[in-house]
């Protein structure tokens, strides 16, 4: 209730700075995603061939004069090479298999496989084979604009340079074959590379071993022209699913050929060309190690994302369940008790905090005189140093039971504690300036105090200003969340809060706790939680309504859950001892705040992770399963909060805002609580902020009648 606010800038830095990294790595695996290892084409469409010269030559090509150089291999010397690796399952194996028969190779590696792993890219090159480009992945570069060929072959490079500490020469364009199938936009594509220093290498066999056609058929299509003792360039895959075929044909190749005095060896050494690596500098080293450290960390943040998805739908539909169960057992445990009331009760106490309130505290005195209280009812008003007319609207309402405490501006803790000194009876309502009641509230209320282990009542707070998205959003938030969440709560007796809006006390349970304390900005909270750890009970009455002016705006809105988040985590931190207290007491702490740290915290702070990581998988993966579970989760909600409203006896017709409000205004709530939890990491104590009231209940005298149907 005090004006000045601090609030940190940093925080928003550091936010965006987070949101930023998380999707960049996302944004790279996905990039990365997109190898998808040799397949066939589909249906491509007619293109004309590549010049004769090239078509007719060799398949090593050479760009770098006026005209194009086709390269054939000598006789008897085998240029085995392997595309779409390196691969931990498959590469090992090759290469064990190539050193025990003293062979090197050639291999065309990808990208983002030579990133994701380096130890092997190093071990060929140690070993004494060659790598090649192979693009980033796998992209045809027959079909994309060139700066998106650029873009691959550069980041390749980067790759190289990040896990080896070198660059490549040599290129082999995903889908391409032999020099007679190169078409026109195969051919520019190779121009291009070749412009840009590459040697473009194609093949003399293709054993299309990607389409798994058994060993003998990849030996045979290697062999195929044995008898003349041709050299070869022969294309095999590293990568892209079993090798077995591969791996079992490689080695009867080489037992078959060896004896016959051919060469197992590189491309540019078989052709004695420059060798296909040269050092990188340390500038694109450094980058390179950039861009290997970012593609790794994001591979890991996608797994730990999938597991963070199934964690969090996974609770979220536990929670649902315990929250139905138990208010049904609510629902079952009030009916069933027979509510007579006595003729008479005990004197009540009403205090209402107002800092300016002007526009609504006298339809809020008015509805709390116009009761059927059967005892006497004070209504104590403190006005808290306010810079407006509330004190003189109270004061010119001329109301009996009415009185009016002056106090300069302290806050809402001191506001409450100056009420509760100055009123007279035992039994206690704490009441916001800007709430209204019904005429049975007061009644139903106080009513479970008669228990003489009760402390504390908490009523069923409603949102009067509903019309609009915004209003319409907070209403099914105030049902669905908050009043499920203390019928869980009371069933388990952990009531973590009761609302500002409406609660009542025994005037003895405040006093075993100290009053209301000010060193937290959630008063209601650290209050509940003090009485919990004190032994006291704490119940959930749903007949007790009040109506409260809700956030017209979403600015409103942010301040006034910056506020709560932020006091409800520094509640948390001071009530930590609860946990390993003995008896009601711990009790209390391990259900109150082992609940509030997971769904309202650890929770909140992965969901927009978990968001962002279902957006990711509709764009990179298959849409079909984020797509269903969302469409499930929202349609579990939607019958939840069907459930919940015809609890509270509301009508189901604001539902139909509930799946906009998954994807809108949670994710705004997600972030309050991010934003609290950085705000209070960074140390900064965060002041009262005033909601700026719009006068819902200026024209209201509180009857039910003109309060919002239910």
């Amino acid at each position: 209730m005090v004006v000045k606010r601090a609030e940190p800038r940093s925080h928003w830095l550091l936010l965006l700075l987070g949101a930023f990294s998380l999707a960049a790595m996302l944004l790279l695996d996905g990039f990365a995603r997109g190898v998808v290892g040799e397949a066939p084409r589909t249906d491509p469409p007619p293109r004309p061939p590549a010049p004769a010269e090239v078509t007719s030559g060799g398949p090593v090509v050479s760009l770098d004069g006026d005209r194009p150089r086709s390269l054939r291999m000598p006789t008897r010397t085998i240029a085995l090479t392997f595309d779409d690796g390196p691969d931990p399952r498959w590469t090992p194996k090759l290469l064990d298999l190539l050193r025990r028969h003293n062979a090197r190779a050639t291999f065309f590696a990808t990208g983002t496989h030579i990133a994701q792993h380096p130890e092997l890219t190093r071990r060929i090159l140690r070993e004494g084979h060659e790598i090649g480009s192979h693009t980033y992945t796998h992209i045809d570069m027959a079909t994309a604009p060139a700066w998106r060929n650029r873009l691959e072959l550069d980041l390749t490079q980067r790759a190289l340079a990040g896990t080896a500490g070198v660059h490549t020469r040599l290129l082999r364009m995903p889908y391409s074959s032999r020099p007679d199938g190169l078409t026109d936009p195969e051919w520019r594509a190779a121009r291009q590379a070749g412009t840009a220093g590459y040697v473009v290498v194609l093949t003399d066999r293709d054993t299309e071993d990607w389409a798994r056609p058994g060993a003998e058929k990849i030996v045979e299509r290697s062999l195929a022209a044995e008898r003349r003792g041709e050299g070869a360039i022969v294309m095999l895959h590293d990568s892209g699913g079993d090798r077995t075929p591969t791996v079992a044909a490689v080695e009867q190749v080489l037992r078959r050929l060896s004896p016959q005095g051919y060469r197992f060896t590189t491309v540019t050494e078989a052709l004695r060309l420059p060798r296909a690596e040269a050092s990188a500098s340390l500038t694109d080293r450094m980058i390179g190690k950039t861009l290997v450290a970012a593609q790794r960390t994001g591979g890991r943040l996608t797994r730990w994302l999938q597991i963070a998805f199934v964690l969090v739908g996974v609770l979220c539909a536990l929670r649902l369940v315990v929250l139905l169960v138990c208010a049904h057992v609510h629902m079952r445990r009030v009916r069933r008790r027979r509510r007579v009331f006595p003729a008479t009760m005990p004197p009540v106490s009403v205090v209402v905090p107002a800092y300016n309130e002007e526009a609504g505290i006298a339809a809020t005195v008015r509805s709390l005189l116009d009761n059927d209280y059967p005892g006497p009812v004070e209504v104590v008003v403190v006005d808290d140093g306010s810079s407006d007319r509330t004190a003189e609207i109270v004061e010119s309402l001329a109301l009996p039971g009415v009185r009016l405490v002056r106090k300069p501006n302290g806050g809402k803790p001191s506001a409450l504690n100056a009420g509760i000194a100055a009123a007279r009876a035992e039994i206690l309502v704490l009441v916001d300036g800007d709430t209204v009641f019904q005429r049975d509230t007061l009644r139903n209320l106080v009513f479970p105090l008669r228990d003489p282990e009760v402390g504390a009542v908490s009523g069923n707070a409603k949102v009067a200003n509903r019309r609009g998205v915004l209003g319409r959003w907070q209403h099914i938030e105030y049902v669905i969340g908050f009043n499920l969440d203390r019928r869980m709560f009371d069933v388990f007796r952990c009531m973590p809060t009761i609302p500002g809006a409406i609660g009542a006390f025994r005037r003895r349970a405040l006093v075993s706790v100290g009053g209301v304390h000010d060193d937290t900005l959630a008063e209601d909270t650290d209050l509940t939680m003090a009485l919990g750890r004190a032994g006291w009970r704490v119940v959930y009455e749903e007949n007790a309504l009040a109506w409260t002016e809700a956030p017209a705006s979403l600015r409103q809105l942010w301040r006034q859950r910056y506020r709560w988040c932020y006091g409800t985590v520094q509640a948390m931190w001071k009530h930590r001892g609860a946990v390993l207290e003995r008896g009601r007491a711990g009790r209390y702490g391990r259900r109150s705040l082992t609940y509030l740290t997971v769904f309202q915290v650890i929770l909140p702070l992965l969901a927009p992770a978990v968001d962002l990581f279902a957006l990711y998988g509709v764009v990179f993966m298959d849409p079909t399963a984020p797509a269903l579970m969302w469409l499930a989760f929202t349609a579990v909600q939607v019958a939840a909060g069907g459930y919940a409203l015809w609890l509270d006896g509301e009508r189901i017709g604001p539902l139909w805002t509930l799946p906009l409000q998954q994807i809108v205004y949670r994710q705004l709530l997600y972030l309050v609580v991010i934003q609290s939890l950085v705000t209070a990491m960074l140390g900064v104590r965060l002041r009262w902020q005033v909601i700026r009231r719009t006068g819902t209940f200026s024209d209201v005298p509180g009857t039910p009648s003109e309060l919002p149907a239910r």
